[in-house]
């Protein structure tokens, strides 16, 4: 793939006459005007909270799982996870190449092009869950549990999950559009307000479903992922109900009519097609991972160990680094839409400092209390504790590395640069890890300490090429081509 056409060093001007914004709609521009680490903040902590909430209620989900069900149950979870993201990615990227367009248009102070993105967006998202990631979710879901050679018990609890979760996803995915339109846009304590109703939801509908109440019956493992469903379709439909009444920072556009628009289209793809294919990349690249995981002696451990120490634990770290990655974004996207490129560049290292140092400490806990982390999910299997402890002690030190990458990528996506991240990805998340583990399969024993140490590699080189790229100072000639 070609780098996006630098035409010229500035924007083209909208040739489309602006309307003056609903009444009661501004934007923030302390982004673009204002300090940069309290802009950075502003925006990261709420995402941050959201994050961390939302992933108490996986841990909800794991800790119910592992005591209803067994650690069965959550590597079925895991492995299912693993396999659910990789299919959305790739819609998932229309919403970046929308939260570019957003960032770049709100910059630029001009609200009928950023409505216009996320209303397309909207119609695209729906089109292609509907069409293609149910249908396809479903028939498939057997036959890719087969390819990251989940244990049969694990495979017969992952099964009704997997399948739960891809024919019933459009709520989520539209919970997702609504949070990166808004934080584009500059904010982002609304996404905060609809992910902590969406937590609090989830939380208390999967507790009734996994165990079971009254005259509803347990459904185990199956009941996570009703819950979910369920709690995501709920604020998605309010989400989508606030865009058509107006009232936030975007809306749907109701002065360019409902029909799709081809040319906002093509660019949702033109910047979004790189990140699907880069989320794409990253979680084959996991996937693949976990069949190697399936490999090792005490696979059903393994695997027991990665969804709780890697899928869970570790994603303390990822959701703070994903707050300031999207900090990052925004912050680039709309300084560049308003001509101001010396301050993308420093907002991008301000989100690296504050990911990198929150990494650190929460990687503390990961080398010295690891068991009692674990033991909070039910994980009481000898093998899979003495494993899970193995890992965290590891990525105690690749947490580092991860979270000052994402930064970077946050920056450089933000500024229409979505193709650098891609070729990133495809070198440190499948290359150098999987031919780490595979050499090492040909000549030798496999063992858990080889993947975990593959994965810090892989960490590592995905921070400095992400940086070494973001430094090059490409992102700047990058346009959006919308008339």
């Amino acid at each position: 793939m070609s780098e996006p056409t630098p035409d010229s060093a500035a924007e083209a001007p909208p040739a489309v006459r602006v309307p003056p914004a609903r009444p009661g709609r501004s934007y923030d521009r302390s982004i673009v005007e204002g300090p940069l680490p309290a802009a950075i903040w502003k925006l990261a902590w709420p995402t941050m909270f959201t994050n961390i909430l939302g992933g108490l209620q996986g841990m909800v989900d794991h800790v119910m799982v592992g005591h209803y069900v067994g650690f069965r149950g959550n590597a079925a979870i895991g492995v299912s996870t693993q396999v659910f993201i990789v299919v959305v990615a790739f819609i998932m990227s229309l919403f970046t190449g929308m939260s570019v367009l957003v960032a770049r248009f709100v910059g630029a102070n001009d609200p009928l092009n950023a409505d216009r993105a996320v209303y397309q967006a909207f119609l695209t998202a729906i089109a292609l869950s509907l069409g293609i990631m149910a249908p396809l979710g479903y028939f498939l879901s057997p036959a890719l549990l087969d390819f990251v050679n989940a244990a049969p018990g694990v495979q017969a609890e992952a099964l009704p999950y997997l399948r739960i979760m891809f024919v019933y996803s459009l709520g989520m995915l539209l919970f997702y559009m609504l949070g990166g339109a808004l934080r584009s846009a500059g904010d982002a304590r609304t996404p905060m307000v609809l992910g902590v109703a969406m937590t609090l939801g989830n939380i208390v509908l999967n507790v009734i479903f996994i165990r079971g109440l009254g005259p509803i019956p347990g459904y185990g493992t199956m009941g996570a992922a009703i819950g979910t469903v369920i709690a995501c379709g709920l604020v998605g439909a309010y989400g989508v109900w606030r865009l058509w009444h107006g009232g936030w920072v975007v809306s749907f556009p109701r002065e360019m009519g409902y029909r799709p628009d081809w040319a906002i289209i093509r660019e949702l793809f033109r910047f979004g097609l790189p990140t699907g294919i880069q989320g794409i990349a990253m979680n084959v690249g996991g996937v693949l991972m976990l069949k190697f995981i399936g490999s090792l002696a005490a696979s059903a451990a393994a695997q027991a160990a990665y969804a709780v120490s890697y899928t869970q634990l570790f994603a303390f770290i990822t959701w703070t680094a994903v707050g300031l990655m999207g900090a990052a974004a925004a912050v680039a996207g709309q300084n560049l839409g308003a001509g101001h490129p010396e301050r993308v560049r420093e907002g991008v290292r301000i989100a690296a400092r504050y990911a990198g140092m929150g990494a650190g400490v929460i990687g503390l806990t990961f080398l010295f209390i690891p068991r009692t982390l674990l033991g909070v999910f039910g994980m009481d299997d000898p093998v899979a504790v003495d494993i899970g402890v193995q890992l965290l002690r590891v990525l105690s030190v690749s947490g580092i590395f991860i979270a000052t990458a994402l930064a970077y990528t946050g920056g450089l996506q933000g500024t229409g640069d979505t193709r650098g991240p891609l070729y990133i990805s495809i070198i440190s998340q499948i290359v150098l890890p999987l031919g780490i583990c595979f050499t090492i399969q040909q000549l030798g024993t496999l063992e858990s300490i080889h993947i975990w140490i593959a994965i810090l590699v892989g960490h590592m080189a995905r921070s400095t090429l992400s940086m070494l790229r973001f430094g090059q100072g490409k992102w700047r000639e990058i346009e959006v081509r919308v008339k």
